[in-house]
């Protein structure tokens, strides 16, 4: 390992996440942009008058979403949104029986309103045809970010900003290093079954987390999976690149890429081959004493 590098000793951690540098707080106070429009031609900079009034005719009285086709009615021509209707014995609005009545009239004007992303609240003022509503939601970055811990069984959910207090408040076995130029140390490597390593770099004014997880894939056949992760958005990710070294007598093993935000998730990355992807074998010939150390190096682009 060259000079001048930290070197921090991880164990297995698979399960128990934390930080404990509670002054490494992210600043994210310029954070995630919303996207500028899709492909159907949305409008990025909030409806006109005439469009909010008509989106506003599509709103469920139930939930308070946007009735979008097929769009059905009760007997008095009022409209209620297909995920309430299963669930209601009767018109919300009038008590009258639901029926199955096709509205057309309305299907044909709900073709040609921009909606709001249901995410506005949040800050995304993409607007947008029904039909390309839903594709835009799942990929939108005012979604609610999941914690981003490998392994846990934490259920939270949050924006940006409230990623890394909630790492700092619940998670609190990470480590944090400052430096864009660190050695991720993983101990204890040679322990059975699936395991996860992580812990956190900070560098340019925001924190990365670094995890290795090995899977147990068939027949005691393991693979190791390396990848650094921005706690931030997509667009934030494409700023910075980062390289992960094996090193060894005579022998080296490389991977460099942009990091993936946390939005995307480990797995996602793992399923793409999107990280540094070596076998028992291969960490073997890198590891000293079940001790594999992971040479980490931050840039900016």
């Amino acid at each position: 390992m060259s000079d001048g590098k930290h070197m921090i000793s991880i164990g297995c951690c698979r399960g128990n996440f934390s930080s404990n540098n509670s002054n490494n707080m992210l600043n994210n106070s310029s954070s995630s942009s919303s996207s500028s429009g899709s492909s159907s031609g949305a409008a990025a900079g909030g409806m006109t008058g005439n469009s909010t009034d008509l989106a506003s005719l599509f709103e469920c009285p139930v939930c308070f979403d946007y009735v979008l086709p097929p769009i059905l009615q009760c007997q008095s021509g009022h409209l209620v949104c297909t995920s309430c209707r299963p669930k209601l014995s009767c018109c919300p609005t009038c008590r009258g029986p639901l029926g199955n009545i096709r509205n057309l009239a309305m299907e044909k004007v709900a073709s040609t309103v921009h909606f709001p992303c249901k995410y506005s609240t949040s800050g995304c003022t993409v607007t947008l045809l029904h039909t390309n509503k839903t594709e835009h939601e799942d990929t939108c970055e005012f979604r609610p970010y999941a914690c981003p811990c490998p392994g846990a069984l934490c259920k939270w959910q949050g924006s940006l900003e409230q990623v890394m207090p909630h790492l700092m408040s619940v998670h609190k076995s990470i480590t944090t290093l400052q430096g864009e130029d660190i050695v991720f140390l993983a101990t204890d490597i040679n322990l059975p079954g699936a395991v996860d390593w992580v812990m956190m770099q900070s560098c340019f004014g925001h924190h990365f987390m670094l995890v290795l997880e090995k899977q147990e894939k068939f027949d005691s056949y393991q693979q190791f999976f390396a990848i650094v992760q921005l706690i931030g958005s997509r667009k934030q990710a494409e700023n910075f690149a980062y390289r992960l070294e094996l090193s060894g007598p005579s022998k080296r093993l490389i991977w460099e890429a942009t990091p993936r935000s946390i939005y995307e998730g480990v797995q996602t990355a793992i399923l793409n081959s999107d990280c540094l992807v070596f076998n028992t074998a291969t960490a073997q010939l890198f590891a000293d004493s079940g001790n594999l150390g992971i040479n980490v190096t931050i840039s900016m682009v």
